[in-house]
């Protein structure tokens, strides 16, 4: 029985761990934080959201870009100061506007199949992680916004997902604690769901350690050293240098992707493009009450919200361009606080948790799930603001992969 590493231990590497573990692989898993989910799938949007399938590479998008980069409070946050990073990704992003319709129907066909995939593994393992099948509601802040949505709609269709127009008044009749002032209609994935995910990532670990799958925490790899047949990783685990054989491994590294991929000698171009959120805390019964049950993607503001369980509603958003930055900024943070107070003036925002994380995204917004130039390297990342929503079949797909490329062999 072969033995894969798995680095990473987010939403990706952990589910990318599990599939393999379920074909017999002897699985160990390398993360540098203490615990899993610990980076990007820490408190994202919560969303399992094939409707947010579209890519961003489209005029639309750059045009409303270009306004925004100069405010500070907008959705779109750009740090000027050029690198050789940064402009290269976003040359390769404009150099995919071509691939606009096409990238998204395969994005929302990755959507409806992980969402299955994920629905499979529920029915097989006991997970609770406040998972809610009510929906997404697709919020539109003008006309034209509204009539892009129905051209995107018909790509969705083509992909198999049914995505309904609705009249304020129908949204109101769907999640009645709505504010719908400046709003003018939208659209509603019955099929979608929401979630906490650092909960269900943090589960799903401990079943894939129950079934024998070894984790490495605080642990930063030093080296992959690519021999004949086998590929050996020289690692720091707290306070030893320790090596070790595998006959493969699979990168599902985030941002750090790139870097590693660097060594082995892929180009797998990665930017680190920074969301925020914030969970407020709904002690009281009337913020309970006042706060939505179904999630929701505002379009105009790029804001998405999730309700986790009852004490709980998750708000992120906004994407920044300013390299490997954690930082936490108020003026990142404030358009969070101020879109709940619109949209559920009844709901308290007196006691919330900030938070950022680093997306791992690829220029074309498509994963890399595939092998690398070497024999027995593998790639699972690259997901972008889609992580949770594609990991199921990712995972599923790369296990699948190195399952056929054993069976060549």
């Amino acid at each position: 029985m072969k033995k894969i590493a798995v680095i990473g231990a987010g939403v990706t590497g952990v589910t990318t761990a599990y599939q393999l573990m379920k074909k017999g692989y002897h699985v160990t898993v390398f993360e540098k934080q203490k615990y899993a989910a610990m980076e990007t799938s820490f408190a994202n949007g919560g969303q399992l959201s094939a409707c947010n399938g579209e890519v961003w590479t489209n005029w639309k998008t750059i045009f409303q870009g270009m306004k925004w980069a100069f405010k500070k409070d907008a959705p779109l946050s750009i740090n000027l100061k050029p690198s050789t990073h940064k402009i290269s990704w976003f040359l390769n992003f404009l150099a995919n506007v071509k691939n606009h319709k096409t990238n998204t129907i395969e994005t929302v066909k990755m959507a409806i199949e992980s969402g299955k995939i994920l629905k499979e593994l529920l029915n097989k393992e006991n997970i609770t992680f406040d998972f809610k099948e009510k929906g997404i509601l697709h919020l539109c802040n003008s006309k034209d916004n509204f009539n892009h949505g129905l051209k995107v709609n018909e790509w969705l269709f083509k992909a198999g997902l049914h995505r309904k127009p609705l009249s304020n008044n129908e949204i109101k009749n769907i999640e009645p604690t709505i504010n719908l002032d400046g709003f003018f209609g939208g659209f509603y994935t019955k099929s979608d769901m929401s979630g906490d995910i650092h909960t269900f990532t943090k589960k799903l670990a401990e079943i894939c350690k129950i079934n024998n799958v070894k984790f490495y925490y605080e642990t930063i790899i030093n080296d992959i050293i690519h021999k004949h047949n086998t590929i050996e990783l020289e690692f720091k685990s707290k306070s030893l240098i320790c090596s070790e054989n595998f006959d493969a491994t699979v990168i599902c590294a985030g941002v750090s992707s790139k870097q590693i991929a660097s060594k082995l000698g892929d180009n797998v171009n990665i930017y680190p493009v920074k969301g925020y959120s914030i969970t407020i805390n709904l002690n009281e019964k009337g913020s309970q009450e006042a706060a939505p049950e179904v999630s929701l993607l505002d379009d105009g503001a790029k804001i998405v919200s999730s309700r986790l369980g009852k004490k709980r509603f998750r708000i992120a958003g906004t994407a920044e361009f300013n390299g490997y930055n954690k930082d936490i900024r108020d003026d990142r943070i404030d358009p969070l606080v101020k879109w709940s107070q619109k949209l559920f003036p009844n709901v308290s925002t007196e006691y919330y948790t900030p938070w950022a994380g680093l997306r791992p995204m690829t220029p074309s917004m498509m994963p890399k799930i595939g092998r690398g130039k070497l024999p027995g390297i593998f790639y699972n990342t690259g997901h972008g603001h889609l992580g949770w929503t594609l990991s199921s079949y990712s995972s599923l797909l790369i296990s699948d992969y190195i399952l056929g490329t054993d069976n060549m062999t």
